[in-house]
């Protein structure tokens, strides 16, 4: 099949948490449809094994190691690709820290600060850096991966509240450029899937039960390509 007959021939997008899981398999299916992907993670062996998957498969991707974490990363990460291409397509905002779980008076402080900054500050800072070239964009989407447990549960609140504050925030930016541009916001709960995430929270979980992550990974790629309206909260069965 012809590249320029895929459905995201010529679109860019960027997809954060590359390295591995959801994250990786959303940047494999992305390159599939066409897209040139932009994967970024901290782990960079990770990254460059779905980026030789990726070119093994006849698609196209570009490795971009950091840690969210560092504010800083993200301002330079958007200077060198804003240098290369002219608009962003597709964010995939994927990348988030689960956390020790935990009562929520037995919060440690130093680490829910952390979580917070990986799970919603972050977020925000790619989308504050690549505002610009997502306008630029004839059809842009940004995707957030949420979770069922932004439905209070017990020893799931820090991790909960990051996921609703992302939802809020994604949400507040589609409504922001609705009528002035052509971004549209998803949000996307991929449900109980085999990622190490979430083995590491239901360790006795036989994971030959969950779905894999290329299932959600298919959803984000139709989600995409279709013509969704912003503000479309998706949940990923299966």
């Amino acid at each position: 099949m012809a590249s320029s007959s895929l459905p995201l021939s010529g679109k860019l997008a960027l997809v954060t948490g590359a390295s591995r899981g959801i994250g990786a398999a959303t940047a494999l299916a992305l390159a599939a449809a066409g897209a040139h992907v932009v994967l970024t993670g901290r782990t960079t062996g990770g990254l460059e094994e779905v980026e030789d998957a990726i070119h093994k498969a006849g698609g196209h991707a570009t490795i971009a190691p950091l840690d969210l974490i560092d504010g800083e990363s993200i301002g330079r990460l958007a200077q060198a690709i804003a240098g290369r291409w002219d608009a962003l397509d597709i964010l995939v905002l994927n990348a988030a820290t689960l956390g020790a779980l935990a009562a929520v008076p037995a919060i440690d402080a130093k680490e829910f600060a952390r979580l917070l900054t990986l799970n919603i500050a972050a977020p925000q800072a790619l989308i504050a850096a690549f505002d610009g070239m997502l306008r630029k964009s004839k059809d842009a989407r940004v995707v957030a991966l949420t979770s069922s447990v932004i439905s209070p549960r017990a020893y799931w609140g820090a991790y909960g509240a990051s996921k609703a504050a992302l939802e809020t925030l994604v949400g507040a930016y589609g409504e922001e450029m609705k009528n002035i541009s052509a971004i549209r916001t998803h949000i996307v709960d991929p449900g109980a899937t085999r990622t190490a995430m979430r083995a590491r929270a239901f360790p006795g979980e036989d994971p030959a039960t969950l779905k894999g992550p290329e299932v959600v990974a298919d959803a984000i790629v139709g989600l995409v390509v279709a013509d969704t309206p912003t503000g479309h909260r998706m949940r990923v069965e299966g």
